[in-house]
């Protein structure tokens, strides 16, 4: 009784674990402020496993910091009240090619040296080929060195 429950909480982890097909890998990284009492920023780029897939620009793409670190501080500015639906036929698209930043700044006190910093990616894409959208979460970490 008890290997067919471990087996079975075992299959129910991996499910609940299982994603869907990655339509975007990426990379993030850290950029420091160019003077201090400045924000630096997290940029993150985006490549598309399939060309015809795209990122909204509505609802932008947010970060969301791990609210455990306490090496940055989220300098994003608020979200609005209001989103419009989004349509695959009408969306506009953020251009890729570049990588997306988020304002940041080193939160006073964050201890000396290099540290990882865990993120949350969300952002809404669409294939307009196929005439869907949907919602994608991406868990990144980026290496912040403090000074």
């Amino acid at each position: 009784m008890r290997k067919s429950a471990a087996l079975v909480a075992m299959f129910a982890t991996g499910i609940a674990h299982a994603a869907g097909p990655q339509h975007f890998t990426l990379s993030a990284s850290f950029r420091a402020p160019a003077k201090a009492n400045r924000n630096g920023t997290i940029a993150i780029s985006f490549v598309p496993t399939d060309p015809e897939i795209h990122i909204n620009e509505a609802p932008a793409p947010r970060l969301k910091l791990d609210p455990a670190q306490t090496i940055l501080v989220d300098k994003q500015a608020a979200l609005p009240e209001r989103v419009t639906p989004y349509d695959p036929a009408s969306a506009k698209y953020i251009d890729l090619a570049l990588p997306l930043v988020f304002p940041v700044a080193i939160a006073k006190g964050a201890p000396k040296g290099t540290q990882s910093v865990a993120a949350t990616v969300t952002y809404f894409y669409c294939s307009k080929r196929e005439g869907w959208c949907r919602k994608g979460n991406s868990e990144i970490a980026v290496t912040v060195n403090v000074p």
